[in-house]
């Protein structure tokens, strides 16, 4: 205890001398030079080489363990099974034939038959040709002329592909025959039916050809002529032809066509009178366009410009249409918005009108139709990846629009189509409001199903209806390959409600003037069919499978339920 306090009285009388000196003294700024940096070392590590000895009265010396392993011989009867790979089931590739045959024959004696053939002369050229007929003896109950009809056609074609560019030649021959037999019973019987030759027939002819260029100004040219006429005295000349290119003009691609068309013709008699009927024009017409893309939009811009000449009557007009359409992808392929602004000047002719509708008669008053604008908007896409959608509205203004009207009865008939059993052709400025929807459902390669429907609104300017114009319209297609060897489809067709006028002059009487509205009908058409081997298959067919009794044109009612069977056969030469 005497040393530590000692200690302590030594430690305070240090710690007080060291006060009193700093009080006292001032240390100066001194100078320190480094001659040596500091390197610091490390010194080695001592390790304990020794281990530690436990003190433990409880520790337990560990004993040897021996093992004997005693081995006994064991019979395997197990064999592992060798692997082997998956297969795959192969699809047997289908053997594409170049040409086929088909003939069927039916109820109301129809034939049909088709007749494709196409032969490769080198790798470069190949030659062609396809025939079609189509005939029924008629039968529609309760007529009191003859309905029965044929159609025949025939085209023959010759291809030759170069290292810059293609060409086609082809020509064809066309034949139909028709009756008026569409006679207002409630006006004549069978005493005028009998000195009424209602058959006629149409005849046309045809020729032209097309070039493809590659990796040129000009894509592409064609040009077609046809003559097309009856067996009552007239006859018309078609004339058309139109090329398209693409220059570049600072950086930008401009697509353009350039176009001719012509047309004359002329009937023997007018309705009314003996008088000829003349007609004849040509027009000639360049529809440049532009396409812009940025991003997701894709504008075609585009303008359509036509001068038009009357041979006739020595009148010329110079017309401008917009050409203009848009897309918008708003949600990838789900959602895609669309819209455009068109127009064009529509060449009618005798052959569109005949085609359209075979009982027209053969005194019709032919001019073209300008489409001054047709202005649509949409949206389309696709739901999933089988099933697509289009919906689209639309309104447009024609002037000089063509409709189909009835003819109606002289005072004294002169002529087999003066019966109120043939069609005339007025013209009319119609605007025309409509909406339409398509539904397309492709579940896989062996089912695919197409619905459509649109509905029409009308706006006439003279005449009091928009004359055999349907205020709505409705398809459907269905085809199924049922198996590899069976397959099956089916078409339906809606037509709603059309107007038309019944006019019949009576001798010594007022003129009946009746306004008459057909009926919509829904036409259900099916086929089914086995493929007996690769080359040879049978099939079978119904038209208007409901039997009904409706009229497509005013008094000419259609053949009821028509069964046909027949053979298809492919084969190459």
């Amino acid at each position: 205890m005497k040393i530590k306090f000692l200690i302590f009285i030594l430690t305070i009388s240090s710690s007080l001398s060291f006060v009193v000196a700093q009080e006292k003294d001032t240390i100066a700024d001194q100078t320190v030079n480094v001659i040596k940096p500091y390197q610091p070392t490390i010194s080695d590590a001592f390790k304990i080489k020794d281990n530690p000895k436990l003190i433990d009265s409880n520790a337990v010396k560990k004993k040897d363990i021996k093992y004997n392993i005693f081995s006994i011989p064991v019979a395997s009867t197990f064999t592992p099974a060798k692997g082997k790979a998956a297969t795959v089931d192969k699809v047997k590739a289908v053997k594409l034939y170049d040409n086929y045959a088909s003939l069927g024959v039916g109820t109301y004696t129809t034939i049909l038959g088709e007749v494709y053939l196409n032969h490769e002369l080198s790798r470069d050229e190949n030659v062609g040709g396809y025939f079609s007929h189509h005939s029924s003896q008629g039968g529609i109950d309760d007529l009191l002329l003859d309905d029965n009809f044929s159609k025949t056609k025939l085209n023959a074609h010759y291809a030759k592909n170069l290292r810059e560019f293609s060409w086609k030649v082809d020509g064809g021959f066309d034949m139909q025959t028709y009756n008026w037999y569409g006679l207002p019973q409630e006006f004549f019987g069978q005493a005028e039916a009998d000195f009424i030759d209602s058959k006629h027939t149409f005849t046309s002819f045809n020729i032209g050809g097309k070039i493809n260029f590659d990796d040129a100004i000009v894509k592409d040219a064609s040009l077609r002529f046809r003559r097309f006429g009856d067996d009552r005295g007239s006859g018309e000349n078609l004339f058309n032809a139109n090329t398209n290119f693409e220059v570049s003009i600072r950086d930008a691609d401009i697509e353009a066509e350039v176009f001719l068309d012509g047309i004359s013709g002329s009937f023997d008699t007018n309705y009314e009178d003996t008088s000829e009927l003349n007609y004849g024009n040509f027009m000639i017409g360049l529809a440049p366009s532009y396409q812009l893309n940025k991003d997701d939009l894709t504008i075609n811009l585009g303008v359509r410009l036509t001068f038009f000449n009357d041979t006739e009557l020595s009148k010329s007009k110079f017309y401008i249409h917009p050409n203009i359409d848009a897309s918008y992808r708003l949600v990838d392929e789900l959602l895609i918005a669309y819209g455009g602004l068109t127009g064009s000047v529509i060449q009618n002719s005798y052959y569109s009108f005949a085609n359209t509708n075979p009982f027209v008669s053969p005194t019709l008053g032919v001019a073209p139709t300008n489409q001054q604008f047709s202005a649509f908007v949409g949206v389309k896409g696709k739901l999933t990846n089988n099933l697509s959608y289009n919906v689209r509205g639309n309104y447009g203004s024609e002037k000089g629009k063509a409709l189909f009207k009835s003819n109606g009865a002289p005072d004294i008939p002169t002529e087999d189509y003066h019966f109120g059993n043939s069609f005339n052709v007025v013209y009319d400025n119609i605007t025309t409001f409509s909406i339409s929807g398509e539904l397309n459902v492709d579940v896989n390669r062996n089912f695919s199903l197409g619905i459509k429907g649109q509905y029409f609104a009308y706006d006439t300017k003279d005449q009091p209806q928009a004359w055999n114009l349907p205020d709505l319209e409705a398809s459907l297609f269905v085809d199924y390959q049922i198996t590899e060897q069976w397959f099956a489809g089916a078409s339906g067709y809606y037509v709603g409600e059309r107007k038309d006028e019944r006019i019949v002059n009576m001798l010594f009487a007022q003129p009946s003037v009746t306004r008459v509205s057909l009926d919509s009908y829904f036409d259900l058409n099916a086929h089914v069919g086995y493929k007996i081997n690769e080359q040879l298959s049978v099939f079978a067919k119904a038209n208007n499978i409901f039997n009904q009794d409706y009229e497509r044109w005013l008094d000419y009612p259609v053949q009821g339920i028509q069964l046909l069977a027949g053979a298809t056969y492919q084969f190459d030469f």
